[in-house]
């Protein structure tokens, strides 16, 4: 089976999804080519009535536990820094990225995921509380004790993460080497509120396309591709902040193309993210086994040139 340039998001396994439908949906992923699972501890805290997260966490653990020999198969990547600590409101009660935060939520979700390692942890929100050294520090060490295979920042302005990354170097620590940013076909207008945006820095830019090409090192991850839906159903709209001649442009021809290839806009926006330059791992949280044949089909998708060209060509 060939590999399929998609992560599995399982935001809401165990809290909006059900133990018994995520485990088929992630049995069917990793049966159609799928290798990325992608959670965090937080996930999902706003669900649960104590304010609590670690639900998807615990449901692929649970999942793993029951098919022995299947975790040498999939990557997990999992995130820290958000998850709500103690009394008051998110995100100042969140647990931040000092050395303890990190070293107690890393063993938490280990515990949780049932593992003893993680392909890629992310720290999920920076923290300017917490000197930009000690925070690489103890994520170097758990590179260092096996704990963790690669390091990622979320949601982080890019400047933060050069930073970072130059002190790991100056240091001869691992340090990040994947981001993890909303990114998709359309964009909404330049400082334009989008309801459910989350994060300021938490959107691919140019800037951060040609940071990507001119680091190899550095891998791109894209949450909320399909735009929760807006692509494909009438019951979940653009928001107004997409409201611009340059959604109507895009979307007429991202019509066209899905036609012609006889597949979905969804597909096609897919293929678009996972084969460009560079190529971004789309991040697709799914419902339903039709959704995720949807995007499994979508990510193995190629674009021919010429229609890609179109697609980009659209201001």
């Amino acid at each position: 089976m060939e590999q399929v340039n998609l992560a599995l998001g399982a935001m809401g396994f165990g809290s909006q999804v059900d133990k018994r439908t995520a485990f088929d949906l992630l049995d069917r992923f990793i049966d159609g080519g799928g290798t990325l699972i992608d959670t965090a501890n937080c996930y999902a805290f706003w669900s649960d009535p104590n304010g609590a997260g670690g639900h998807s966490e615990k449901v692929i653990g649970e999942w793993l536990a029951k098919r022995p020999g299947l975790r040498d198969r999939v990557r997990l990547s999992t995130k820290a820094g958000a998850q709500p600590v103690g009394g008051g409101q998110w995100p100042a009660n969140r647990e931040g990225l000092s050395a303890s935060a990190i070293k107690t939520a890393a063993e938490d979700s280990l515990r949780r995921l049932r593992t003893d390692h993680v392909d890629l942890f992310w720290t999920h929100m920076e923290d300017r509380s917490v000197p930009l050294e000690e925070t690489a520090q103890a994520l170097a060490l758990l590179v260092e004790s096996g704990t963790v295979a690669r390091l990622g920042a979320s949601n982080h302005p890019l400047w933060r993460v050069e930073r970072a990354r130059h002190i790991a170097q100056a240091n001869g620590w691992p340090g990040y080497t994947a981001l993890q940013l909303r990114h998709s076909y359309l964009s909404p207008r330049p400082w334009a509120k989008v309801p459910d945006q989350g994060h300021r820095f938490g959107w691919v830019t140019d800037e951060i396309l040609d940071y990507v090409v001119a680091h190899p090192d550095v891998a791109l991850w894209a949450y909320t591709p399909l735009l929760n839906g807006s692509y494909t159903r009438d019951d979940r709209p653009l928001s107004e902040a997409y409201d611009h001649p340059g959604t109507s442009r895009r979307l007429a021809v991202l019509t066209e193309v899905a036609a012609e290839l006889g597949v979905t806009r969804n597909q096609v926006v897919l293929a678009w993210l996972a084969g460009g330059v560079p190529p971004l791992t789309p991040i697709v949280g799914v419902s339903s086994t039709a959704q995720l044949e949807e995007a499994l089909a979508g990510a193995a998708l190629v674009l021919p040139g010429e229609l890609r060209a179109r697609l980009d060509a659209v201001a």
